[in-house]
């Protein structure tokens, strides 16, 4: 088997959640007399961190305190639009163990808040499943920087060349091969036309779903 590891988005790729993130940005900046265009929440406010999402929405004139009163506050309500309907994107748990059953190095690299990974982590009782996890108080700079993924393929130990992510976002393919890595997208956010950067597009981890099948795919994005 080819050497490689995994390292997975968690919004999006582990949980299909985006229309709670969209609901709760468009509560928050309803609340706060903001306007964004669907267009705007896709470039800029899907997969990057709350402090460069805020940024955008304020236009820099924020401050560290304003910051972290509006990121808790935009994550409260997103939790708590979302905790009644929290549940795997299909066929994750199974491919999580089957790579862990192959003893492929996984890791999570998410630009999602502490409060919001622990929520999904311990709901769905997957940290097990992971050999590092880093979110984006860690990094100084939110995708499309490269900086989240590099910093998991060094906790895994992992060669960015061998390295595969799985993400959702257009900000996150980019952060994902400006790391020079390989990505293979899945459909729960964005339409294939929108993800024709990926090296591999995906509608759901079942087609990923036996050891032969992510090898010949692996084999076929790494070359």
């Amino acid at each position: 088997m080819r050497d490689f590891s995994v390292i997975f988005d968690m919004d999006g790729v582990i949980v299909n959640n985006s229309e709670f993130h969209k609901r709760a940005w468009d509560i928050f900046c309803a609340k706060h007399g903001i306007f964004l265009s669907e267009e705007e929440v896709k470039n800029y406010i899907y997969g990057t961190t709350n402090k460069s999402a805020l940024e955008y929405i304020f236009k820099g004139n924020l401050n560290g305190e304003d910051e972290k009163k509006y990121s808790d506050e935009k994550e409260l309500t997103y939790r708590e639009l979302y905790k009644p309907f929290l549940k795997a994107n299909e066929g994750v748990i199974d491919f999580l163990k089957l790579l862990k059953q192959n003893n492929i190095k996984t890791a999570v690299a998410t630009s999602a808040q502490p409060s919001n990974l622990d929520f999904i982590m311990d709901n769905l009782n997957i940290k097990g499943y992971f050999d590092f996890i880093i979110h984006g108080k860690q990094v100084k700079e939110g995708k499309p920087s490269p900086e989240i993924y590099l910093k998991a393929a060094s906790g895994i130990n992992s060669d960015p060349k061998k390295t595969i992510v799985f993400e959702d976002s257009i900000p996150g393919i980019k952060a994902g091969l400006n790391a020079n890595m390989k990505v293979i997208a899945i459909t729960t956010t964005h339409k294939k036309d929108e993800l024709k950067e990926a090296n591999l597009i995906i509608d759901s981890f079942l087609e990923l779903k036996t050891i032969d099948v992510l090898n010949k795919s692996v084999n076929f994005i790494l070359g």
